[in-house]
């Protein structure tokens, strides 16, 4: 199978498997999307489709220093202008839409926004602030029952907003411990009415956000993340009841018919726990559809592996941040460059666009 070949992904036509993976990157001054952002993701639309980094679908999900929402008109015309950008180098790109949840610091919450989450429960760790340096995570307000339909119709808004500026799609960040995962997560989610509890109540959320976000934008156009047996973010890695919430989520999903499940595998690099199951392949025969995984992939090999073993598109994360040109260079055989892990996170142009 050439990995380098066109796939079908619903409507949308991919020149290839490689899925730039979702990335924080913290160069949105205020916020908003800008040209340098633009810049950015244009250099990379040789990617199959690039998966944007984290943006909040309202003032209360920006949880980090610069990151991106999706709520106000400056940040869509931000967003247009990064689509317009990407689509002039015939690319595809979704904007993840990730809520922070607990996982915040009040000090990068913009004015008149809150930190929420399912339940009022601190988050363990520290994060950075540009006036403050590191510090706590702050204490969340759950957010009430009879304010659940409004935190989802955030998801509903800015994806719908984002769709009329010309971005393909937008993806669900139900993962790495924010505020869907938070939902999914027992540690996370004490919650004793209708969204906690058993596995069915803890995964209510998160259906019913992916049901109102296909319904207005399209199912084509939505994916969701998911990252299980996930420690990241103070969430817990292993419960009872684990397999049986994902065979359900992704059950679920089949139903809505969104476009893809892009499954997190932090197993390699990043120091997550193993997979104490087939969680992968569980998740693919209960939603019989496409599967985005990678996970420590460096190489055209490594993605052929993935390909081979069933699953039909690979994400790859920071190659891409040092190595713009990732794809031509997987096809080719060209020397990768190491990335600067400490410019990931700064303001400036510096490790972002000018490798």
């Amino acid at each position: 199978m050439n990995i380098f070949e066109n796939y079908e992904l619903k409507e949308l036509t991919l020149k290839n498997r490689v899925i730039m993976s979702p990335m924080t990157r913290c160069r949105a001054i205020d916020n908003i999307p800008n040209d340098l952002m633009a810049t950015y993701y244009s250099q990379r639309a040789s990617a199959g489709l690039i998966i944007t980094e984290g943006t909040s679908p309202s003032i209360n999900g920006i949880g980090y220093a610069r990151i991106p929402g999706a709520y106000s008109p400056a940040q869509i015309a931000g967003w247009k202008t990064i689509a317009d950008a990407v689509h002039k180098k015939d690319g595809n790109i979704f904007v993840q839409l990730m809520h922070c949840g607990r996982i915040a610091a009040s000090e990068n919450i913009p004015d008149g926004g809150k930190v929420v989450a399912p339940s009022p429960l601190k988050a363990a760790g520290k994060m950075y602030t540009d006036s403050k340096g590191m510090v706590a995570h702050a204490t969340p307000q759950e957010v009430p029952l009879e304010h659940i339909d409004e935190t989802q119709q955030e998801f509903v808004d800015s994806a719908q907003k984002l769709i009329r500026a010309g971005i393909d799609g937008v993806e669900l960040h139900s993962a790495n411990g924010y505020l869907l995962d938070q939902f999914l997560n027992p540690k996370s989610n004490l919650r004793t009415d209708n969204y906690g509890g058993d596995f069915k109540n803890r995964a209510r959320f998160v259906i019913e956000t992916a049901k109102k976000v296909a319904s207005a934008i399209g199912a084509e156009k939505l994916g969701i993340r998911f990252s299980p047996y996930g420690a990241m973010n103070d969430v817990e890695h292993n419960y009872d009841d684990i397999v049986e919430l994902y065979s359900y989520l992704a059950q679920e999903l089949r139903k809505i018919g969104i476009a893809y499940i892009h499954i997190v595998d932090h197993t390699g690099t990043m120091g997550a726990p193993d997979f104490k199951t087939d969680i992968k392949n569980t998740i693919k025969l209960n939603f019989d559809g496409t599967i985005i995984t990678g996970g420590d992939v460096n190489s055209k090999s490594d993605v052929e592996e993935i390909i081979n073993q069933g699953y039909d598109l690979v994400y790859i994360g920071r190659p891409f941040i040092s190595n713009p040109d990732l794809v031509d260079k997987l096809k080719n055989g060209g020397d990768l460059k190491e990335p600067n892990s400490d410019l990931f996170y700064t303001p400036g142009a510096e490790g972002y666009t000018d490798y």
